[in-house]
């Protein structure tokens, strides 16, 4: 049982092609046609073992061709949906790769629909709220991302903001600053990975460049006390995941995560499962690998899911709800 299962939970920072399981994958391999490069689900969950980044989304976007249809988007959304209500999830801000299906000739809108069908599913039937956020892979050409946000504008309707993730080193937000001015100008909210492998500047450019008013990792930003300071000033929230650092070698022992110099700074961390299905946890395991390696308390827990709520896009009332859930389950721990 998760020492953390009761806590409610927001989740901001959590990729629908990262909760990917190889049960599911081969699941729908078979529904499809499709073959996978391994012989079993045992063969394929041998590979979970990263180097760094790189490593991870060779595998990453290999396993994502068993995805093709509306039906396909759903079941692998809700399979994690089910899951996390069971480790306290209450509100997730799902992100998701358009283009590494489009690529690939599935239609934008079998992706963002069947997406869609699977939150819509969740709220009558676990609780939870939520919303997408269509994300820009970052080494794909700046044109194509434009392109993609054009084709969006049939579904502005269930589509809560736009991120940029994949591969951090060697490609600075800088260039995707005109893709992101078009998507606040259709109203939609803006985050995007930055400082995670690359340096604390990619945390400012992404701030400067693109507007972001979530930043997602940005754990390397403690490497400049002056953008720690802005970060604090300016209450830009930081969605680390602890999880992924490690199996991506971005930290080398779980206990050496930089979270407590983070919280002692005043940054407003939140806590993320990122890949789950890769990564070895979901939001209620990354809470409890967390309090196992360096003692969370239940105060620090309540703070890091409070940060969560406030950091989200939910709606003021939500967020009022959500926060009067965190402090009865702390109030019920005392």
């Amino acid at each position: 049982m998760s020492t953390y299962a009761a806590l409610p939970k927001v989740e901001l920072h959590l990729h629908a092609e990262g909760t990917l399981e190889p049960e599911l994958a081969f699941t729908l391999a078979r529904r499809n046609g499709v073959s996978l490069p391994f012989a079993s689900e045992e063969e394929l969950r041998a590979a979970y073992d990263f180097t760094d980044l790189q490593s991870f989304l060779d595998l990453y976007y290999a396993t994502t061709a068993v995805l093709r249809t509306r039906r396909d988007f759903h079941d692998l959304l809700w399979a994690y949906l089910e899951r996390s209500a069971a480790q306290g999830l209450r509100h997730v801000e799902v992100f998701f790769d358009p283009q590494a299906h489009t690529s690939r000739g599935v239609a934008f809108t079998d992706v963002v629909d069947g997406l869609h069908d699977a939150l819509t599913r969740a709220g009558t039937e676990l609780g939870i709220t939520g919303g997408l956020i269509l994300c820009f892979l970052r080494d794909r050409p700046v044109d194509e991302a434009a392109r993609t946000l054009e084709e969006a504008r049939t579904r502005l309707d269930v589509l809560l903001g736009v991120g940029l993730d994949s591969a951090e080193v060697g490609f600075p937000p800088g260039p995707f600053a005109g893709v992101f001015a078009r998507a606040a100008e259709l109203g939609l909210r803006r985050v995007a990975h930055a400082g995670e492998e690359a340096p604390a500047s990619s945390v400012a450019e992404a701030l400067d460049a693109l507007g972001v008013e979530r930043v997602d990792h940005g754990v390397r930003c403690l490497d400049d006390p002056d953008l720690v300071a802005r970060l604090v000033r300016e209450e830009v929230p930081l969605t680390v995941c602890p999880l992924s650092n490690l199996r991506l070698r971005v930290v080398q022992d779980l206990a050496e995560h930089p979270l407590p110099a983070m919280l002692a700074a005043g940054l407003k961390v939140s806590l993320h499962s990122d890949d789950p299905a890769y990564f070895g946890g979901y939001v209620g395991d990354t809470f409890d690998a967390v309090a196992a390696a360096q003692g969370l308390d239940d105060a620090t827990a309540a703070l890091l899911a409070r940060n969560a709520v406030d950091g989200s896009f939910a709606s003021p009332q939500r967020k009022a709800d959500l926060r009067g859930e965190i402090e009865d389950w702390l109030a019920a721990r005392r």
